[in-house]
């Protein structure tokens, strides 16, 4: 929150298309906008694991802060990892540079061994103090995102030890992933709410996995859960999942599984129509190829054209709502100069 010269308190651009309010120039946020593409992240992995910059606050403050400082971001996000919700359930979660390691996976006698809510939620304390943190430090003109993991693809990790693949194991597995999700869901809802309490403006729910599932099987047992949470925290939270088609919702798009705040986009929508749509409700979010910041000079400024030209076309008031970014998150190895240069693009092109 910033003040005018008249002392009125004006809300962040970000909170702004949260909101829906109309803008010449969106806020700009992509996921994994904080992390080992940059220099400064890598300085502080030099001295801490990646275990201790999440569950230390003041270092995923750090972390999360550095990214709107060094790239000028519109909105910071917690600092974090998704699987900690499995960790703290008692499916132990390891990480080294190779990336994260279940200790075991799910299967039906493994439910009877989770802990219960109450535990859990004390073991993932760290992730709301992060929120405040970082709140407490961030300039008052940016906004700040928290967010917890879909429900199918917390399933999806619990089973395989990975998102990526087949999803043979998870997909045949539907039944157990109920009962999980049963367990599952009461702890997001909780997270959460701690996390909007520590000062979150939005919580993203990430669904990375879910995607994969086939329309039919994704209404009927992912969308419930979905529904659930968006109605514990009615217009709070904002959902992604990667892969996600229209064939997944209906023609009002996200609110089709529950009041959310908005909807992000993978790389594969056509972001102009959806954001013109007269069915559209809610903010949306994306949604350039995160390939793309791997150009530079002539050939990322020709992408960068190219993904904006369309958008360019469209009123503000068709654009309100639209909060700039990737398609998914930033890729290892992005050089941090294609960030800047996105960011500076989009905000001289739409002024």
């Amino acid at each position: 929150m910033t003040s005018d010269s008249s002392g009125t308190v004006a809300a962040s651009r970000f909170v702004q298309a949260v909101a829906g309010e109309i803008q010449d120039v969106p806020p700009i946020w992509c996921m994994r906008q904080a992390g080992r593409y940059q220099d400064s992240y890598q300085a502080l992995r030099r001295h801490h694991s990646f275990d201790a910059l999440c569950r230390e606050p003041d270092l995923a403050a750090r972390v999360a802060l550095n990214a709107v400082e060094e790239l000028d971001f519109d909105a910071a996000i917690l600092f974090s990892d998704l699987l900690f919700p499995l960790d703290a359930l008692g499916l132990p979660v390891s990480y080294d540079d190779g990336g994260p390691k279940l200790a075991r996976r799910l299967d039906e006698d493994g439910l009877d061994t989770l802990r219960d809510v109450d535990a859990a939620m004390a073991a993932l304390a760290f992730q709301a103090a992060a929120v405040a943190e970082t709140r407490a430090h961030l300039p008052g003109d940016r906004g700040l995102i928290g967010f917890i993991g879909g429900p199918w693809t917390l399933f999806v990790y619990a089973m395989e030890g990975t998102h990526t693949g087949t999803l043979t194991r998870a997909k045949t597995s539907l039944p157990l992933y109920r009962r999980f999700a049963a367990h599952l869901v009461p702890l997001l809802e909780r997270m959460a709410r701690a996390q909007l309490h520590a000062g979150a403006d939005l919580v993203m729910v990430f669904d990375t996995a879910a995607g994969e599932l086939s329309p039919a099987a994704f209404q009927q047992f992912v969308a419930p859960d979905l529904a659930r949470l968006a109605s514990a925290l009615p217009q709070q939270l904002g959902y992604y999942a990667r892969g996600l088609h229209p064939a997944h919702l209906d023609e009002t798009g996200v609110q089709a599984i529950g009041p959310w705040a908005g909807l992000g986009l993978d790389w594969r929508w056509n972001l102009a129509e959806t954001l013109a749509s007269p069915a559209r409700r809610g903010f949306v979010q994306g949604n350039l190829d995160p390939s793309l910041l791997h150009l530079s000079g002539g050939a990322l400024t020709r992408a960068l054209d190219e993904f904006l030209d369309p958008i360019a076309r469209l009123s503000p008031a068709e654009r309100r709502g639209w909060i700039c970014g990737l398609g998914h998150g930033v890729l290892q190895g992005t050089p941090p100069a294609s960030v800047k240069t996105f960011v500076q693009t989009v905000r001289k092109r739409l002024a």
